[in-house]
């Protein structure tokens, strides 16, 4: 199968602190992710004063105070995005960031070659028109969205020159109950809006997006942390190192054992045919000139010999010559 994109999610996870964040980079190249993702944005033009706190929000954080006020902790200046990017290429690793708002946009653009669109800006006319004017690719998030919503943005990104779509399913909540994931969802994204699918993952553990993977997610993306007890929004519902690096392993177990869909015996098995299948052996001595029969015949290991399916086609032929009780029978 198509190798999966998989998107180590630093977020906001570096709580504003550049030494963290290059810890981040260094703990989502170890783990084998391809993408380390952050966000950037100007909390001033993101919320207004008015904008209040999510209840994953005060419950991760055990406070309440504006989103302005929360957003301004966990933002990094432009010269610091930069310095990650480049920290990014010197140890192998691709740099994202998610923009969220047109600021952000036009300053990422010379950064990064593909978008990933956060699910609270794909109801955003014109951010999805800022995004799609630059003709680069797109990974959408559809959280909290209905099929008409995903439509109308995928409708607004062709029409401005995006390329390329990829939509992800997920869950707008940190972290998510299981019962809330609906991955089945993601197929129905595949099939009403034609684009490439996969999933992006807020729930607590690693099963749910190797699932998703088995069902086809060609885009796997997931929350980490240096440490799930330090203090912010999204640590919480964020895999630790050591769970991330799992995560990317069992992924790409996965897509070796997807295969390509053929059902025929794989190479470590063919030694295996003999050994586990049966042939048609003598049942007692026979003696040459006698009648195969139900009475002097069964089926035993190795097979080796005359395959069990051929049953009917030697019963009631005359054994050429003497058989032994045991013996691999021969026509």
């Amino acid at each position: 199968m198509q190798k999966v994109l998989i998107i180590a999610e630093a977020g906001v996870n570096h709580n504003g602190d550049i030494n963290i964040a290059k810890r981040l980079i260094d703990e989502a190249k170890r783990s084998g992710a391809d993408i380390v993702k952050f966000q950037t944005f100007n909390p001033q033009k993101l919320a207004s004063k008015y904008a209040t706190m999510a209840e994953y929000q005060k419950d991760n954080l055990g406070r309440e105070e504006s989103q302005e006020a929360m957003l301004s902790k966990l933002t990094l200046s432009w010269g610091e995005y930069v310095e990650l990017a480049e920290y990014c290429k010197k140890i192998g690793i691709k740099f994202l960031s998610t923009p969220f708002e047109s600021e952000s946009i036009h300053f990422l653009d010379d950064l990064q070659d593909i978008w990933k669109i956060p699910s609270g800006e794909i109801t955003n006319y014109p951010y999805l028109v800022d995004i799609a004017k630059t003709g680069k690719e797109v990974i959408l998030s559809t959280g909290m969205s209905n099929i008409d919503e995903v439509k109308g943005a995928i409708d607004v990104l062709k029409k401005h020159g995006a390329g390329k779509i990829t939509l992800l399913h997920c869950t707008t909540n940190y972290p998510t109950p299981m019962d809330d994931v609906n991955l089945r969802a993601m197929l129905t994204l595949e099939k009403e809006c034609g684009c490439a699918v996969g999933y992006s993952d807020h729930t607590q553990g690693i099963e749910v997006p190797i699932a998703a993977v088995a069902m086809g997610a060609t885009v796997i993306e997931k929350h980490f942390t240096l440490d799930r007890n330090m203090d912010g929004p999204d640590h919480k519902a964020s895999l630790e190192p050591d769970e991330l690096k799992a995560m990317v392993s069992a992924i790409r177990n996965v897509e070796k054992a997807m295969g390509d869909g053929n059902k025929v015996p794989s190479p470590s098995e063919m030694a295996n045919i003999a050994v586990v299948r049966k042939s048609i052996i003598a049942a007692k001595d026979i003696r040459a000139g006698e009648i195969f029969s139900e009475e002097n015949l069964t089926t035993k290991r190795p097979g080796t010999g005359i395959n069990p399916m051929r049953w009917n086609e030697v019963l009631g032929q005359k054994a050429k010559r003497d058989f032994a009780e045991d013996e691999l029978i021969e026509l």
